[in-house]
């Protein structure tokens, strides 16, 4: 067996994980500019083992075993992982400081050991004391939930080898650190070096693994992005801190379809499920007629939800006009407004306008410009739309009013809650199978302004 020995240093990209000997502007791997960093790697001989040969099998004659799942029983989180747990199956779940993600996945743990399922929560952010208190702050009993506070890979690698559990929860990767490297937890080479080891234990032995990631500012995993190469589905935990949803959103999942989304609502006791999205995010809507008011129907995944658009419109008072968008891109809305004066005929130039998504969902399909046009229509024009009128559509530069997908769960959705006529596009008039509801074809802009009077 042949010996050698690595350099002390080399430098890692943030974007893909690739491994430099010198630093360069350029990575050669990724093309990112100014993505090095720097990592101090370990004085240690690697000694270099015999290959196994690779195993290799003509498609038609792989055999595929079933495996059997664990469902936790909270149905918005087993939506969301693809209708179940599957043994080394690899859940990377990240979102914004404060959003709740310890606590949904407390919450997890308790649900997986009440299936009779042995479980590692590994925290290195919180102290014991600590995770017992939010446990009893959400009625989290934890029988079959052991609690570790490290920070080390080598003693949690320990831990779960001995304990032999079947669901381990990391709390966070970015916590972790290998003695292996000198450099401190959370560098790229920390946080891909933790990764790898613990996902291929995971494989190898069968273990569901859960690793929970911080997000940088611009809402990114932190980190190699080669993390979320490495792991079978990533999940995003969205939602406002000053509202009460949260949103469980799959951008990757190897056993299931990331069309499916998880609704949370925070209260005092921890997170609880909202089968019905749609009815709490209109609850507190007015019964009379209001200007500046729409609801639109929205698609997360395969699932609708209603959703109320509002809109003030008043005059600029105080030099140039202001445009404010609350859970819509500020850009898009500047771009809406430019439709409306060019093709709606509506001077927007010296008004300020506020639109605003009730209960902080943020919208960002394209088949909600047509609600939200017509909001901002009603304000300037102080003319109230009817309240049981619901309006979906994309609308082009041109003004005209381009389909949407997914119409006939639209439709449903707005005639289960008690809408009597939509607004949909012309094009998808012809799509609709079912019409609880009068259905308003619109082609244009013009058109549309003409039907809401």
């Amino acid at each position: 067996m042949a010996t050698t020995k690595k350099n002390k240093t080399a430098y890692f990209c943030t974007q893909c994980g690739a491994q430099h000997p010198r630093w360069q502007g350029q990575c050669r791997e990724c093309g990112q500019w100014n993505c090095l960093v720097e990592e101090k790697l370990p004085d240690k001989v690697v000694v270099s083992r015999q290959m196994q040969p690779a195993q290799t099998s003509k498609l038609p004659d792989i055999g595929v075993e079933q495996a059997q799942g664990h469902k936790s029983g909270l149905e918005e989180f087993d939506r969301v992982l693809g209708g179940q747990l599957l043994p080394g199956m690899t859940v990377l779940l990240a979102g914004e400081p404060g959003i709740g993600k310890s606590t949904i996945v407390l919450q997890a743990a308790e649900a997986y050991s009440r299936q009779g399922l042995s479980v590692l929560y590994v925290t290195g952010e919180e102290s014991l004391p600590q995770v017992k208190l939010r446990a009893g702050r959400l009625g989290v009993d934890g029988d079959r939930v052991t609690v570790m506070n490290s920070t080390s890979l080598e003693e949690m690698i320990s831990q779960i080898e001995k304990e032999k559990t079947a669901v381990v929860m990391v709390d966070s990767v970015q916590t972790l650190a290998s003695g292996m490297f000198d450099s401190p937890p959370g560098t790229v080479a920390q946080v891909r070096e933790c990764a790898n080891r613990l996902i291929s234990l995971a494989k190898s032995s069968g273990i569901a693994l859960f690793l929970i990631g911080h997000v940088t500012k611009d809402g990114m995993v932190a980190g190699p992005k080669v993390l979320e190469h490495m792991v079978d589905t990533v999940i995003y935990f969205e939602g406002d801190a000053s509202h009460l949803y949260r949103m469980l959103r799959a951008t990757k999942n190897r056993f299931g379809s990331i069309a499916e989304i998880g609704l949370f609502e925070m209260t005092s006791g921890g997170l609880t499920e909202v089968s019905d999205p749609s009815s709490m995010f209109l609850s507190q809507r007015s019964d009379q007629e209001r200007t500046g008011s729409v609801v639109t129907s929205i698609c997360e995944g395969n699932r609708p939800i209603m959703v109320e658009v509002q809109s003030l419109v008043s005059p600029a008072n105080y030099g140039n006009p202001q445009r404010v968008a609350g859970g819509l891109d500020n850009k898009r809305l500047a771009l809406l407004l430019a439709i409306l004066e060019k093709r709606g005929g509506l001077p927007m130039g010296a008004s300020d306008v506020f639109v605003s998504v009730a209960g902080g969902m943020r919208l960002n399909e394209p088949a909600v410009d047509l609600p939200i046009l017509l909001a901002i229509a009603s304000s300037h024009l102080n003319r109230p739309l009817d309240r049981h009128l619901a309006v979906v559509g994309e609308v082009g530069l041109s003004g005209e009013v381009r389909g949407v997908t997914q119409i006939d769960r639209r439709i449903k959705e707005s005639a289960k809650l008690g809408f009597k006529r939509m607004i949909i596009p012309l094009s998808n008039l012809d799509q609709a199978t079912d019409r609880p509801l009068e259905l308003i074809g619109v082609s244009s802009l013009s058109q549309a302004l003409e039907a809401v009077g």
